[in-house]
């Protein structure tokens, strides 16, 4: 989840919006001051890059620990008079097994239409505290929290209501030295944490709430944090010697890297999870029993495999293939098209997503890349590209 549209071209980034003006997060001053390219995003002003560029900040965030402003993403919550009743409520909405997520647990899924393709993609999020065992965290992507929120607060029961916390920020701490950062600067409790667990710490003196996760394939943090503490938050983490901060391009060639969906090019309304190559985010409970928008689809999609698959893409060569290429077979058939491409910082190389028929999904597949007129050699690639480094 996260971001709604890519980064992979630069061009789009850079146009300005001629409707009204963006919004901003509480840190685009410091943004600005630290030299950032700014862009409309998802309705917001971001920082794309800093000085230092795209291909070092990525490089940075796998090998040190990279800090990025995702404060435009939605929080929210739904709030009943206890779990069972709140997750029968989100179930009615979503694919993924809520009724038995643990306390201190979070997990991923997608909002779906009644015909099982993906509103959004989301982090639902169970705290740890048994006091407030009635409460499911939920982030959203910035593009769509206007949607979601409407579709949701529609759809629940008299005893369940929506919360939206525009008044929280949300930084993310990725990279192998996020850890040891977090506990240079108090939250030694982090260091426990496993990968999707849920809990809450103090972080230079700040409470915040804090998710082991994040978008980019490296161990990490997600911090949710108030608005007004997040200036200085951001700069506390900036201090510590491993961290530097991170625009939006590194953030798209990391997920990208890492094989991760990105709402708008991998999902949209007509994109169930299966087609996305979702189907470990719908737990057995739910494969088996259903209770969700879209079951008939889906359930018929794992049995018989849908009509479409998303596949990982090496390109031959240095160029890249944009989102909307064209794949075909080495003589020429249409089988599909590229929903996400770029440049792999990691690999020195370009990499690409799509999707293509289920008879050419195969990795080591060889198709052709419909670039500039011309077909440019490419072969399918186990995803993700880049293993990903989750703590387990």
């Amino acid at each position: 989840m996260s971001t709604e549209q890519s980064v992979d071209s630069r061009e789009s980034l850079a146009t300005p919006s001629l409707a009204t003006p963006p919004l901003v997060t509480p840190l685009h001053d410091r943004h600005v001051a630290l030299g950032a390219r700014m862009v409309p995003f998802a309705g917001y002003a971001m920082p794309v890059q800093y000085p230092a560029g795209i291909i070092a900040e990525h490089k940075w965030t796998r090998e040190h620990a990279g800090l990025f402003d995702v404060s435009h993403m939605g929080q929210a919550a739904l709030i009943g008079p206890d779990h069972a009743t709140t997750a029968a409520a989100l179930e009615a909405l979503i694919p993924a097994d809520i009724l038995n997520l643990g306390l201190g647990r979070q997990r991923y899924s997608q909002l779906l239409t009644d015909d099982g393709g993906c509103i959004d993609d989301l982090m639902v999020q169970r705290g740890p505290d048994a006091a407030e065992d009635g409460r499911l965290g939920l982030v959203v992507n910035a593009g769509r929290k206007a949607v979601d929120y409407a579709h949701i607060a529609g759809r629940l029961p008299g005893n369940v209501r929506l919360e939206t916390y525009p008044e929280r920020a949300l930084l993310a701490l990725q990279g192998p030295e996020a850890e040891a950062v977090m506990v240079r600067l108090g939250a030694a409790s982090a260091a426990g944490m496993a990968f999707m667990a849920v809990g809450t710490a103090t972080l230079a003196g700040i409470a915040v709430e804090v998710t082991r996760s994040g978008y980019t394939g490296e161990d990490g943090y997600e911090i949710s944090v108030p608005a007004g503490d997040a200036g200085a938050l951001w700069d506390a983490l900036l201090a510590d010697p491993s961290v530097k901060p991170i625009g939006l391009g590194a953030r798209d060639s990391l997920r990208l890297e890492g094989g991760l969906c990105l709402y708008g090019h991998e999902l949209d309304e007509t994109v169930s999870p299966v087609e996305a190559g979702l189907v470990w985010s719908i737990q057995k409970r739910r494969r088996e029993g259903g209770g969700f928008p879209g079951f008939a689809r889906i359930r018929a999609e794992i049995a018989d495999g849908p009509k479409r698959v998303r596949v990982g893409l090496l390109p031959e060569g240095r160029a890249p293939a944009r989102e909307g290429t064209a794949i075909t077979t080495p003589d020429g058939r249409p089988v599909g098209i590229v929903t996400s491409g770029g440049f792999g910082p990691s690999l020195n190389a370009p990499v690409a997503m799509g999707f293509v028929e289920p008879a050419f999904g195969g990795p080591g597949t060889e198709l052709a890349l419909i670039v500039r007129g011309k077909p440019l050699a490419a072969r399918v690639a186990a995803l993700p590209f880049v293993p990903n480094r989750f703590k387990r």
